[in-house]
């Protein structure tokens, strides 16, 4: 049956227009918060009923769209207070007139980064039906600001909204519709292409899950049916706010595997003269995520989406790996620019 409820999604980008393909399909009517103009075509095309224009920092554009929509995802940036600030100010102007209204904010498990630097593969593992273990993380781990600003608010309204925090790892998948690469391994490649080897920082060890774009889009869906269907008062809503996001169980590559990839694929390719992987030197950093290098190829972040689950969601997309090999690297290997000029991502990185 079509829903007929209103959406607005903020960023509607690599995540978020995954997701709107999806809720079209099932009668949503979608508005697009977007940077662009040109991307404006693009959602239409997808079937959004409409696209604002605007920026992240417009507080006040943001929320008076906000007022008008049943549900909101969050999917431009984890780390944007501003705009966050803007729904959750529509949340509570919505909740004072007695309008329920579901957010999903888009975090990254960057949250559970240990520091490892890719020295060490941790045993810790973190289950999101444990709400004790995300909250033991500490206040100042990235995004983690974002996120306690989200549940303050959560707890403040109780059962007059029903907010929840989507936590993402690795997310990689192509999905030839949009033509969007995902970032960490396009730009490891990238990097491999310029310095002629493909490489990991500290010794490699470090683990982190992943999920495919696509089963994340499926994801949100799973979560905003739940949403709707579980009252308002649920301890399910009102206790835990947390949502994992992963397709790896116990089985996460270690950046080192995934250079090995890399270098294996550049090398059959005849791109580079040695397959064999290399620790990349701090210096180069500005080549790949530049100070944040360590957190985003270098964290040990293993999360189990234990409630996903429990929904009757599952991952059926391919590996990270074989969606490289086969889906994203044909991709970057059509680019035509200088590879000698990249200078690293320049982009958001959500996870």
């Amino acid at each position: 049956m079509p829903s007929g409820k209103k959406v607005f999604i903020v960023g509607p980008g690599f995540i978020g227009w995954n997701v709107l393909d999806l809720l079209v399909k099932e009668g949503y009517v979608i508005t697009g918060y977007i940077r662009r103009e040109d991307h404006a075509d693009q959602l239409k095309s997808s079937g959004a009923t409409d696209t604002v224009l605007g920026d992240l920092n417009d507080k006040a554009l943001i929320t008076k769209h906000a007022l008008a929509h049943d549900i909101i995802i969050h999917t431009a940036t984890a780390d944007h207070l501003p705009s966050v600030e803007a729904i959750l100010d529509a949340v509570k102007h919505r909740a004072e007139k007695g309008l329920s209204t579901i957010f999903i904010h888009t975090s990254g498990t960057s949250v559970l980064d240990d520091g490892a630097k890719g020295n060490y593969k941790s045993p810790k593992v973190y289950h999101d039906n444990i709400v004790s273990e995300v909250n033991s993380v500490p206040d100042n781990a990235p995004h983690r600001r974002i996120d306690l600003a989200i549940v303050k608010v959560q707890s403040q309204l109780g059962e007059k909204a029903k907010i929840s925090i989507m936590i993402p790892p690795t997310i990689y998948g192509f999905n030839p519709a949009h033509g969007r690469l995902s970032i960490q391994l396009p730009t490891l490649t990238r990097f491999a292409l310029k310095h002629g080897y493909a490489g990991y920082i500290g010794a490699g060890l470090s683990v982190e899950s992943n999920i495919h774009v696509l089963d994340l889009a499926r994801a949100y869906v799973a979560l905003i049916h739940h949403l709707e269907a579980t009252p308002a008062n649920s301890p399910d809503i009102l206790n835990n706010p947390y949502y994992f996001c992963e397709a790896t169980g116990d089985v996460e590559p270690s950046w080192k595997e995934i250079a090995d990839t890399i270098g294996a694929s550049l090398y059959r390719a005849g791109l580079i003269a040695d397959a064999t992987p290399r620790m990349i030197p701090p210096g180069d950093y500005d080549d790949l995520f530049g100070k944040i290098t360590d957190v985003v190829i270098g964290l040990n972040s293993r999360s189990r989406a234990v409630r996903l689950r429990e929904l009757g969601w599952k991952p059926i997309e391919k590996s990270l790996l074989e969606s490289y090999v086969q889906d994203e690297l044909p991709v970057l290997l059509k680019e035509e620019v200088d590879r000698n000029a990249f200078s690293g991502y320049q982009g958001i990185v959500a996870s």
